[in-house]
């Protein structure tokens, strides 16, 4: 429904039996016998019409001798908002050197810890410890990249010692804090160079697995890219070992269907890990859009957000970002190429079916 909608009695009373938070904001609606005004989508017991009033907005309400709902509280902000401002308070008392508690979070915003670790995975779409490590490591990362001594560096941006940061330096950062901080110069990459069904095909390991699959119309193209990817790492070919182990990798690209048993080296954000995790959950054969990847995180409103996690996607194919369409299903922009990702997806319909 629209503003317009509700300019008839008949229409504001659906609206409330249909609890409509859509009508929140165009009017609320006071009970006589209870003396008490409410928004529309206010989750208390409907009223009978006969007793029911509707004013344009909770003052009219309030200058009537009505008092507001403490369910629906119709007299503050919006609730989307009062949601969006629990969150925001949240956020910044994660933003500190101590370990929070999801007890002391929810008691600061007034709900259950239940209701709050719901609420504030609905807003950002990850968890609140997972959000307080994403910060950690951006504040790592700025500190390190400053120059900024390890120990230092690791203090500061919120680990309680050493050994906390690196039970999980690897995930944070990729590689070592002293790597980051001097660029990943001492980062180690094999790669190498083969054909597969869609062109040249670049797969490149680090020391904890695959950490790039790029696809190309050159190897020179390929190599460049790899470069950009990892500017201060020490790229080098591999051996015709390795090439041996990465030829499973390129069979693994020309048939989805086949085991891949080499570990994968998944650099990013918490954001974008949660989204490639749902993108690797699209069946073969099937695609989503970008707005059901966004709803299936939690996160419903953070489409544009998606589409970046999806643009950041080292790992073509392995990582599925080609199977995520506009939502009346036309294909939208591809790392890798246009004509690639509809090559990619006529393959995978073809082999879904059968």
């Amino acid at each position: 429904m629209t503003s317009h909608t509700f300019h008839t009695d008949e229409r504001r009373w659906q609206a409330v039996l249909e609890r409509d938070a859509g009508a929140d904001g165009q009017f609320v609606f006071a009970v006589r016998t209870t003396g008490i005004f409410c928004r529309p989508s206010c989750k208390a017991r409907h009223a009978l019409r006969q007793n029911v009033q509707f004013y344009p907005d909770a003052d009219a309400a309030l200058q009537a001798g009505f008092r507001p709902c403490k369910r629906c509280q119709p007299d503050t902000l919006d609730p989307q908002l009062q949601k969006v401002n629990k969150v925001a308070i949240a956020c910044r008392m994660l933003e500190q050197d101590a370990p929070v508690t999801l007890d002391a979070l929810a008691e600061a915003v007034a709900v259950s810890p239940y209701h709050f670790h719901r609420l504030f995975k609905s807003v950002t779409g990850v968890t609140p410890k997972a959000w307080q490590q994403a910060w950690r490591a951006r504040r790592l990362r700025d500190a390190l990249a400053e120059g900024e001594a390890v120990t230092h560096a690791v203090l500061n941006a919120g680990f309680p010692d050493s050994s906390s940061y690196y039970r999980h330096a690897d995930r944070l950062l990729g590689m070592t804090a002293k790597q980051y901080r001097r660029g990943g110069e001492e980062a180690v990459i094999q790669y190498a160079l083969e054909d597969c069904r869609f062109g040249r095909c670049l797969v490149a390991l680090s020391t904890r697995g695959i950490c790039a699959v790029l696809l190309g119309d050159s190897d020179a193209q390929l190599t460049t890219e790899l470069q950009q990817l990892f500017p201060s790492a020490q790229s080098q070919q591999g051996s015709p070992a390795f090439h041996q182990q990465i030829h499973e990798v390129v069979r693994r690209l020309d048939d989805q269907q086949l085991p891949l048993n080499l570990p994968l080296d998944i650099r990013g954000t918490a954001f974008q890990q949660q989204v490639w995790q749902a993108l690797c959950a699209i069946p073969l054969g099937e695609t989503r859009s970008y707005q059901q990847i966004a709803t299936a995180i939690g996160n419903p409103k953070a489409v544009r957000a998606v589409a970046g996690a999806c643009a950041a996607n080292k790992l073509a194919i392995v990582i599925p970002c080609h199977r995520v369409v506009r939502e009346d299903g036309s294909l939208s922009g591809y790392r890798w190429g246009v004509g690639r990702k509809a090559a990619l997806l006529a393959d995978e319909k073809n082999a879904g079916g059968k």
